[in-house]
């Protein structure tokens, strides 16, 4: 009863492994969990290791999860070693984006308050007094929390209602009408996981005695039925029998009943262990180096070797999943295999017997090397999303290498190479957890070269995300003077832009701009795309919020550059520039389309502020309009975004007086009672919905006089323009790449810019709207549609006090 394959969707209200196999027997164990959880703060399902608990707990949640309206969610702990990142972890699962320096425990507690949430914490046993002390300090802090932990010993607090799960009902041997064969529900698992590797199989009066037997022999115990039959791919159901008799008389020594149940579970991994082959057993000991899943090419990069040969990998992988020593779990196509925690450390014993285990472990670590070195040379191309995701995937693994390397002598400066290299991983996903990786790894990593540089300005820039100014400030010293000395180039340039946030978060926006700019020069003459590409859009954002002309220069340089190397995160905050630029101009139609766009990449990467800074600037756009209702709900969309990540980025709270400006407005416009209404209305829409209410919603363009046309045609930048009017005159992607001097690649991807923004499916669609365009310009309409008098972003003509120095 544990095949489970995780099913946690970005922005869903729930997070519950999905069910992929039968749910037999338990009803009796069900009710009195679902009353327990109903009576109860906290309640631990305790029993042996494969004795169901689990997948006990994911079937009551399921069923109880309407009572909850503040959401379930389901934590497995079984891949997290380090009981420092247990409060990390249950925070990520909710989750908990914080962006001050209150601690990770404050935050999950301001989190949770005033909802009535369940939370599933699985597999406590490695991390039983952490999960003790955090589940008391949780459930007396929050009175409407309910936390259902499963482990194979009780948490040992106050309040704590105990279930203890027994293993499935057995036939008894004498065939007492107490327990027939027809309802022992450890009988009616295993007829139907063997039905599902042997179709047909049924429960005969040939083989109903070794059945009964064979249950009874492996105690009840769900995964050990399920491992048994398996095997009925090679072996009749006696056969089974007869191999699981030979391994319990080794190992009991007498009655099974006198040992603990652990001890039992034991015997029968020892048992599936003698079961493999040679070739397997080797491959089972190796892949229990990794943590929570592994792909294909992980096995075969850090498993070949040494008596496996690599071409061998994929059919060992497969044999070990055919005796449910590894799951296999599938999403988004990708494949990928888990060990259940109890077969991991199994292996892991035999791992450490062999004298392979340092071995493994550093063949591990190198692999993930390799992972973030490549993912850092590739952040920047069109690669990123796909790298992003696969750290993501690779999390629990990145962890392990981690801890080995800052663990194991000598290995502590691969360790600080890694965790720099994993800067975007921590700042977009992580930022407590990667916090605590620059401490420890700058601590325990002394040598004073490039390496500790940039992991200087890496972990500086974790810091000044977490406002601990004085952490930031005293790395950048450092990591300037280690710069200077070795004449490192980018790093200065970094460091400058570092330099320059840390202004801007202190309130000096000016001086943040110039050190933006020093870094925007240093990138730029040291041909780094990346370092420009920020700094650009860090200036052309700062420049939009004060209404200057260069923040279009700036933002439509940005894009250029990012579209050169199929990049998308620096270019959405460019675009967010562009918007608001289009916004100052009047141009209300361009800036929720440009913004949108933006929106949506943020999305697709998970990039909570950005979508924040977005959804407030649609905010501010239908106040413009005079949308105020909109703008009102806009605003409680917002409220919940930056609650959810924690605070208002120092970095970008120059903006607020935009939003205080908007709130103002359209609180006096709609009166307070349906001012709090919409704001309530949107506060409570789903991520989901809110995106959904920001992105199909066009803001109509108000009345338009004449306007200059300026050289772009909007939502287009104006290199999209060029190209939009190269294809109305006719020319093929090869030509305009010679037209222009690019690749034809970047031309190509320009056009699919186009015709994505525009909606259009084709190139003649594109020339017919470019001739269009053109027509209203000659008629005095305005080719980028921002024509007339130029009405002011919030309040009418004037700008805002928030953009004037």
């Amino acid at each position: 009863m544990t095949a489970i394959r995780t099913r946690v969707a970005r922005g869903e209200q729930d997070g519950l492994p999905a069910e992929v196999t039968s749910f037999v027997g338990r009803r009796h164990e069900l009710a009195e969990l679902k009353r327990l959880i109903g009576i109860s703060h906290v309640v631990t399902l305790i029993g042996a290791g494969g004795v169901g608990k689990t997948r006990l707990a994911l079937r009551a949640a399921e069923e109880i999860r309407r009572t909850f309206p503040g959401g379930v969610r389901f934590i497995e702990l079984a891949a997290l070693e380090d009981p420092d990142l247990l409060v990390p972890a249950v925070a990520e699962a909710l989750p908990v984006n914080e962006h001050s320096t209150r601690s990770p425990l404050d935050a999950l507690i301001e989190r949770l308050r005033g909802r009535q949430t369940l939370i599933v914490l699985d597999n406590c046993e490695h991390l039983l007094a952490q999960c003790a002390v955090l589940v008391d300090t949780l459930v007396r802090a929050l009175p409407e929390l309910r936390v259902l932990a499963t482990s194979r010993q009780a948490l040992g607090i106050a309040g704590e209602q105990i279930l203890e799960l027994a293993p499935l009902s057995t036939p008894t041997p004498d065939g007492d009408s107490a327990v027939p064969l027809a309802e022992s529900d450890a009988v009616r698992l295993f007829a139907e996981r063997a039905a599902s590797v042997v179709p047909g199989f049924e429960v005969t009066e040939e083989n109903e005695d070794a059945v009964a037997e064979l249950c009874r022999r492996l105690d009840g115990l769900p995964l050990a039925i399920e491992m048994a039959a398996v095997r009925l791919r090679a072996l009749s159901v006696r056969q089974v029998l007869e191999r699981l008799d030979d391994r319990f008389r080794l190992l009991t020594g007498g009655s099974r009943a006198a040992l603990p149940r652990q001890r039992t579970l034991r015997a029968l991994f020892e048992w599936s262990y003698e079961l493999c082959t040679e070739q397997e057993r080797l491959m089972w000991q190796r892949v229990s180096v990794f943590a929570g899943c592994l792909d294909l090419e992980a096995a075969e990069q850090v498993c070949s070797g040494d008596g496996i040969a690599r071409e061998d990998v994929l059919e060992l992988i497969a044999g070990l999943v055919d005796k449910s020593v590894l799951l296999r779990r599938e999403s988004d196509g990708m494949v990928r295999y888990c060990l259940l925690d109890t077969v991991r450390q199994f292996g892991r014993e035999l791992l450490a017997a062999s004298g392979e285990e340092t071995t493994l472990h550093r063949r591990h670590r190198d692999y993930y090397r390799k992972i973030t070195s490549r993912a850092w040379a590739e952040l920047f191309s069109a690669a990123q999303q796909s790298w992003m995701e696969r750290l993501q995937r690779d999390h629990a693994n990145l962890r392990t290498a981690l801890d080995w390397s800052l663990r194991e002598p000598g290995e502590a400066e691969t360790g600080l190479a890694m965790t720099a290299e994993l800067l975007y991983h921590w700042s977009g996903y992580h930022l407590s957890e990667g916090a605590g990786w620059f401490d420890r790894s700058l601590a325990a990593a002394t040598e004073s070269g490039e390496v500790r540089a940039h992991a200087l300005w890496a972990g500086a820039w974790i810091s000044l995300l977490r406002g601990d100014c004085t952490t930031t400030l005293a790395r950048l010293e450092e990591a300037t003077s280690i710069a200077e000395r070795l004449g490192l180039r980018v790093t200065l340039g970094y460091i400058a832009f570092l330099y320059g946030m840390a202004a801007v978060s202190g309130g000096d926006l000016e001086i943040g701009m110039r050190r933006y700019e020093e870094a925007e020069a240093i990138h730029r003459a040291a041909g780094n795309p990346m370092g420009l590409a920020l700094a650009l859009n860090r200036l052309a954002l700062a420049n939009a919020f004060l209404g200057r002309p260069a923040a279009r220069d700036l933002a439509e340089e940005c894009v250029a550059l990012c579209d050169l190397y199929g990049e998308g995160w620096h270019r959405a905050y460019a675009l967010l520039a562009l918007a608001i630029d289009a916004w100052n101009r009047g141009d209300v139609r361009a800036a929720c389309a440009i913004d949108n766009e933006s929106l949506r990449y943020n999305t697709a990467m998970g990039d909570q502020i950005g979508m924040a800074m977005n959804l407030e600037a649609h905010a501010w756009f239908a106040a413009g309009e005079q949308k105020y209702e909109r703008a009102a709900r806009m605003l409680g969309v917002v409220q919940t975004c930056w609650q959810a990540v924690g605070a208002r980025l120092a970095e970008f709270r120059y903006m607020s007086r935009c939003h205080d400006e908007c709130e103002a407005m359209t609180r006096e416009a709609l009166g307070e009672r349906a001012f709090q209404a919409e704001v309530a209305r949107g506060a409570a829409l789903t991520r989901e919905e809110a995106l959904e209410y920001a992105l199909l919603e066009r803001a109509p363009a108000a009345a338009r006089g004449p306007a200059p046309f300026e050289g772009r045609i909007a939502p287009l930048t104006r290199r999209e323009t060029e190209i939009a009017h190269l294809v109305a005159e006719g020319l093929s992607n090869k030509d305009i790449a010679g037209r222009l001097v690019i690749s034809q690649r970047t031309a190509e991807g320009h056009i699919e810019h186009i015709l994505d923004k525009l909606g259009f499916k084709s190139r003649a669609q594109v020339a017919a709207w470019v001739k269009e365009r053109l027509s209203e310009h000659a008629d005095g309409r305005g080719a980028d549609g921002a024509s007339g008098p130029k009405s002011g972003p919030v309040s009418g003509g004037s700008k805002p006090a928030a953009r004037t120095k």
